[in-house]
């Protein structure tokens, strides 16, 4: 169970944030390249030896998301500063299109576990796990989360969660089913959990739809009085946030939260060092109607009530021709690293170049 900090506990901090740089770092860029025309979506992991592992998605036969693709490694050793310059594979493309869409957590101190999506065609696309029991260097059989049942499921980067009592828990929106041969705008948003370290899958009770606004790419967050926070893309504006006080097998309906944003993932995350949220996400003006086209500006917002309210927003990308999406959050003492898509509309689909940026904690609060 967590508890929200006041500035109280930030100002102790400072002092240990007067060596940081005060402001964003931009630590990696991964643009297009002959035979690899997009690289996008990732996840960190740190490693025993200190070094931090960035997974990603390298794609090798096109731009779009039915693409072929495998997933990639870079590696840190002074925290995210710098990057190794050449890819070690990771894992192997194993679907009929592709593999991409890594979460990656660390389950004990001897087990890591790797996410992912295996996809075979438009009506094919499900969430797979993998165990590592040697930091990394190599994986497990697969083991399927839906149970082998088919359907076009999306399962965001970074979004596999391990609850404070031990719960692994896979936000999911389902766009299809097997009677149902064709992909649907409006998913199904349920959860699949673990109890016992992966070894098993059950699906949440609770199924949310919504008619009227879209509902896509969830999210999920634990909050101080042991409920869980879902949050959602939508086309409405904003994104939805629903509840669950059972560990995600029931959820409370659908509803608007007060998050402004564009048709766009965020990013949801517990800042260690002060308990405070953390929210990554494509700020919307009330007054911009490009809803569906737009991923520009990034931002960063902190909520010290849980998710109630959101202030200290901070503008870290701004090029209004790019979109800045699908954000990784891992922290590293005073350090934050984020892996986002960082494209150009005008030179491909905005999903072609990675970004990696590392900012200091002091930076978020700043006013």
């Amino acid at each position: 169970m967590y508890k929200a900090n006041s500035w109280l506990i930030f100002v102790t901090l400072l002092a240990g944030f007067s060596a940081c740089s005060g402001k964003p770092d931009n630590a990696l860029l991964l643009d297009p390249s002959p035979g690899n025309p997009r690289n996008s979506e990732g996840d960190f992991i740190q490693l025993s030896d200190g070094k931090t592992l960035f997974v990603y998605t390298h794609f090798t036969e096109g731009m779009d998301d039915y693409a072929g693709a495998f997933l990639a490694g870079r590696y840190s050793s002074d925290g995210g500063k710098t990057w190794t310059d050449k890819d070690q594979m990771i894992l192997k493309n194993e679907g009929m299109m592709n593999i991409m869409s890594v979460s990656l957590l660390r389950l004990n101190k001897e087990t890591i576990a790797l996410f992912y999506l295996v996809k075979n065609n438009e009506t094919d696309c499900r969430p797979f796990a993998r165990y590592s029991i040697d930091e990394s260097q190599s994986w497990s059989d697969p083991v399927s989360i839906m149970n082998d049942t088919i359907c076009y499921a999306v399962v965001n980067n970074d979004r596999v969660v391990l609850l404070s009592g031990g719960r692994i828990i896979v936000p999911a929106a389902i766009h299809n089913s097997p009677a149902q041969n064709r992909f649907d705008n409006h998913g199904d948003v349920v959860c699949y959990f673990s109890d016992n370290t992966g070894k098993s899958w059950s699906r949440s009770r609770s199924a949310l739809k919504n008619k009227s606004v879209i509902l896509q790419e969830p999210g999920i967050v634990e909050l101080g009085d042991d409920r869980l926070m879902m949050y959602c893309r939508t086309n409405a504006g904003f994104q939805y946030i629903s509840y669950s006080g059972d560990l995600g097998d029931t959820w409370t309906e659908m509803e608007p939260s007060n998050i402004s944003s564009f048709m766009s993932p965020a990013a949801i995350e517990r800042i260690p060092s002060t308990g405070d949220l953390l929210l990554v996400w494509n700020y919307r003006e009330e007054n911009d109607t490009e809803i569906t086209t737009k991923r520009s500006p990034l931002c960063t917002a902190v909520s010290m009530d849980e998710g109630k309210t959101w202030i200290l927003r901070k503008i870290l990308e701004s090029e209004p021709d790019h979109w800045y999406c699908y954000p990784a959050v891992e922290f590293l003492e005073d350090q934050i690293l984020l892996g986002y898509c960082a494209g150009s509309r005008e030179t491909g689909n905005g999903l072609q170049s990675l970004k990696i940026s590392r900012l200091p904690v002091q930076w978020i609060y700043e006013e």
